[in-house]
């Protein structure tokens, strides 16, 4: 018999689903999740992974499931992106937490980044169910997308895999002890965006200085 893995905290209520279905849940709960349907896809993965950890699964196989559902399921939010995605999100987005006022922040925020936010957006809750979708919506060609999709896949696969198969289920202890310190967190980052907007805004006006110095030492031909 391979040893039992209790599942502590948030993880604990996919256990019966994990259980019973093994492999399948893993897809189906990453490939739905993928294309805008609510699904606990990220968490299913980090349980199988410490199942694998506990010898209940084999580690290369829920990696491999759960990098084909992403890529899968990403591409069938494309072609909905693609194929009326608007009309869906202003009729349903409501139900999926998708509003037309958060796609256009989403289609501006695309638009600034291009394929990179396509690589990231599988570790933003909120990008990650609706990034195939919102890149259909936007017109990214599709092999810019299925090229960045597959790599943000395979980071996003490898990271959450790789630490839930090495902590175990001190994994869920650790993420658990690091909430109580989110606000010191929230704080130091806060402060720190706000030292380099100030900083940055120092060196422009700066920069403008030295020009138009430079400009006024001209000769005037």
């Amino acid at each position: 018999m391979p040893p039992t893995a209790e599942l502590p905290g948030f993880l604990h209520g996919v256990a019966p689903i994990l259980d019973r279905w093994g492999y399948a849940a893993v897809a189906a709960m990453i490939g739905v999740e993928s294309f805008g349907v609510p699904a606990p896809g990220q968490t299913i993965m980090v349980a199988a992974a410490i199942y694998a950890g506990a010898g209940r699964l084999n580690i290369v196989g829920v990696a491999a499931i759960a990098f084909v559902a992403a890529v899968l399921g990403d591409n069938v939010g494309y072609w909905i992106g693609v194929r009326g995605g608007r009309k869906l999100v202003h009729r349903w987005g409501k139900y999926v937490f998708l509003t037309p006022e958060r796609l256009t922040r989403a289609e501006g925020f695309f638009a600034r980044r291009g394929s990179r936010i396509v690589v990231i957006a599988r570790f933003i809750d909120g990008l990650r169910q609706f990034n195939g979708v919102i890149a259909g919506i936007t017109a990214m060609p599709w092999r810019t997308f299925l090229l960045y999709n597959a790599i943000g896949a395979a980071l996003w696969v490898g990271w959450w895999t790789s630490i839930a198969y090495a902590l175990g289920t001190h994994l869920v202890e650790i993420i658990e002890h690091a909430h109580r310190y989110k606000w010191w967190a929230i704080a130091i980052i806060t402060l720190a965006v706000i030292a380099y907007i100030t900083l940055h805004l120092r060196h422009i006006r700066r920069r403008r200085a030295r020009s138009a110095a430079v400009a006024v030492k001209e000769p005037q031909g």
